[in-house]
Order: C-alpha cells, then sequence, then structure tokens
C-alpha cells in the first residue's frame, strides 16, 4: 500500500510555503526594494525557506540511503541521480542554496536584481521542489 510524504516532508514543505508567502507580501509593500526593513524581512525568509528545503533535502537524501552529501549543493545533486528531482528543478536549488549562503555568512554584498529575481520569478523554484518531493504548496 503507497504512502504519502511523511511528517517531516509535510513541516518542511509548510515551512516552506509559509515563508514564500511572506517574503512575496513583503515585495508587494515594498517593489522598488528601496526599504531596508522590507528588504531584511525578504531576505530572512527567503533564507527560511532555502533552509527548510536543505533540510527536507537532507531528509529524503538519508531515508533513501542516497550517499553522504559533503555540501548542501550536494544534497541536491544526490536527489538528481537517484531520479528524484529533475536536472532544472537542481540546479535551481543549487543556485538558491547559493544565495542563502551569500546572505547569511554575508561572503559578499547581496544584490538587489538577484533578491527581485527571486521575489518575482526564481522563487518558483521551491515550489517545483515540493511539487518533486512529493507535496503540493500554494504559491
Amino acid at each position: 500500500m503507497p504512502t504519502g510524504p511523511d511528517n517531516v516532508v509535510l513541516n518542511k514543505a509548510a515551512a516552506i510555503e509559509r515563508s514564500l508567502r511572506r517574503m512575496r507580501q513583503e515585495y508587494a509593500f515594498n517593489p522598488a526594494l528601496d526599504n531596508y526593513t522590507h528588504i531584511d524581512a525578504m531576505i530572512l525568509n527567503i533564507e527560511r525557506a532555502c533552509q527548510a528545503a536543505i533540510d527536507l533535502a537532507q531528509h529524503l537524501v538519508a531515508e533513501n540511503h542516497l550517499g553522504i552529501p559533503q555540501s548542501s549543493a550536494d544534497l541536491f545533486i544526490l536527489l538528481k541521480k537517484a531520479n528524484m528531482l529533475s536536472e532544472e528543478t537542481a540546479r535551481a536549488m543549487i543556485a538558491m542554496t547559493g544565495f542563502r549562503n551569500v546572505a547569511i555568512h554575508e561572503y559578499q554584498e547581496l544584490e538587489i536584481a538577484i533578491l527581485r529575481a527571486i521575489a518575482e520569478k526564481e522563487y518558483k523554484s521551491l515550489i517545483s521542489f515540493c511539487r518533486e518531493a512529493g507535496v503540493e504548496i500554494r504559491e
């Protein structure tokens, strides 16, 4: 008897959905991206969504015994190799992981153009990731 996604998958997908909704609300309040309070709230919610996606990927890799990742990006590569993610989604999630690393560790200054691209389009890769993980979330 086939089972659906487990509670970890469902909870992480719900966290991604909530974070994306908040990020989109903050962007709607400040589409010019000239208010640092709204920008910070957007970045925080993108970070949360990315971290939940990394946690979800880690869970899927462990549950399916796909290997031992050496980095967050490796999680998505392992899922792609196991045909659990499309090439496009794996690449997009690796890019989102890179954004998260820059945002959290402040390796470099965040570019507003990248933040705008995530707010307008690239956030959909997180929705695709959840779908490929077996959970539909709202945009």
